[in-house]
C-alpha cells in the first residue's frame, strides 16, 4: 500500500541535503512503494534547485512548486492535496520532527486501528523563552477550545486515506491544521517523542508567523475572545458602578472631590476596554471577508512528478 510523505520546504537549502537522506533511509525502511511530496513555499534561495535534483534521481520524490509564499499550512494544505497514499504521513522540512519516528508511528496505526496517530512532543530543546511562549499557548488553546485538543501536538502525523479525504473537506482560509485535524473526529492516537532543536540553519517561523498562528488557531476554534470581552466588560460595568457610588455619597455628605484623577482614569479605562472590543470584533469582521473573497488557498506553479 502507498505511503505518501508531505514536507513543505521554504528557504532550506541547508537542510535539504541532510533532510533527504534521512528521509529517504527512513522511508525505505518501513516499504518500498511510498513517494515523497517537498512543496516548495515560493523560497527564495536553492532549495527548489535542490529539491529538483533530488527529483530527477530519484523518481519517488516529488515537488510542488508554489506560485508565491503562501506560509507554512497552505503548503501543507497542497501537498495533502496532492498525495496519492493509502497512508499519509505529515513533517516539517527543519528535520526537528525526525522521519525515523514514521514507522512507529505507522505501526502503531495499524496495530491499534487508529485513524490519525499524532506526534506529541514531551521535550522541547529550543531556547527558553519559546518554549514558554509555546507552552502557554497549548495550555490556552486546550482550556478554551471546543474540540479538546491535547498539549505539546504539532503538524507531525500519520493517517488513513479515510481520514486525509475527511480532512481535505475542511475549506477555509485560516487554517491551523492540528485543530482541523482534531476536529474532524476518528480514533486518534497519540505518539510521544522528544523534539530536537534545530541544527542546521535557522527557524523560519518569526515570533509574528507564530503569534498570528496562535490567532488562527484561537479565533477559529474557541469563542474566547468574545467571552474576554463580555467579562472585562461586567468587570469595568462593576468596578466604576461602585466608583460611581462613592462620589455619589461623597456628594451628598460634602466631601471635596479630591481632583480629576479618577475621571481621567475612568476616561481612558473605559475608551481602552472600547478600543479592545472593536479590535476583537474587527479581527471576527476580517476573518469573515476572508473567506467570503473565496480565494484559493495555494496556487501551484509547476508540479515535478516525473
Amino acid at each position: 500500500m502507498l505511503l505518501s510523505l508531505v514536507i513543505p520546504v521554504f528557504n532550506e537549502q541547508e537542510v535539504i541535503p541532510t533532510l533527504w537522506q534521512e528521509v529517504f533511509q527512513a522511508m525505505t525502511s518501513i516499504t518500498d512503494d511510498f513517494e515523497v511530496l517537498f512543496v516548495d513555499d515560493g523560497s527564495t534561495d536553492n532549495s527548489l534547485q535542490l529539491l529538483l535534483s533530488i527529483q530527477q534521481s530519484e523518481k519517488r520524490a516529488k515537488v510542488i512548486s508554489l506560485s508565491r509564499n503562501f506560509g507554512h499550512q497552505a503548503a501543507y494544505t497542497a501537498g495533502l492535496t496532492f498525495a496519492k497514499g493509502d497512508f499519509i504521513a505529515m513533517m516539517d522540512g527543519d528535520l526537528q520532527d525526525p522521519p525515523m519516528h514514521i514507522k512507529p508511528m505507522l505501526e502503531m496505526l495499524q496495530k491499534d486501528n487508529f485513524e490519525v496517530v499524532y506526534g506529541s512532543r514531551t521535550e522541547r530543546n529550543e531556547s527558553y523563552f519559546k518554549q514558554q511562549l509555546t507552552s502557554a499557548f497549548h495550555r490556552l488553546f486546550k482550556r478554551v477550545s471546543n474540540i479538546n485538543a491535547p498539549e505539546n501536538v504539532g503538524n507531525f502525523c500519520v493517517m488513513t486515506r479515510q481520514a486525509l479525504d475527511t480532512f481535505l473537506e475542511l475549506k477555509e482560509k485560516n487554517r491551523y491544521l492540528p485543530g482541523l485535524r482534531f476536529f474532524i473526529g476518528f480514533n486518534q492516537g497519540k505518539y510521544a517523542y522528544e523534539r530536537p532543536d534545530r541544527t542546521i540553519g535557522h527557524a523560519k517561523m518569526s515570533y509574528s508567523g507564530l503569534f498570528k498562528l496562535a490567532f488562527d488557531a484561537l479565533f477559529s476554534f474557541s469563542n474566547f475572545p468574545l467571552k474576554f470581552c463580555f467579562y472585562l466588560g461586567i468587570f469595568g460595568v462593576v468596578i466604576f458602578f461602585i466608583a460611581g457610588t462613592i462620589s455619589l455619597i461623597h456628594k451628598i455628605i460634602g466631601i471635596a472631590s479630591p481632583g480629576w484623577s479618577s475621571t481621567l482614569i475612568s476616561i481612558y479605562f473605559l475608551g481602552s476596554i472600547q478600543l479592545l472590543f472593536l479590535g476583537i470584533i474587527g479581527e471576527y469582521v476580517y476573518r469573515i471577508y476572508v473567506e467570503s473573497q473565496n480565494r484559493p488557498i495555494y496556487i501551484v506553479k509547476k508540479m515535478y512528478d516525473k
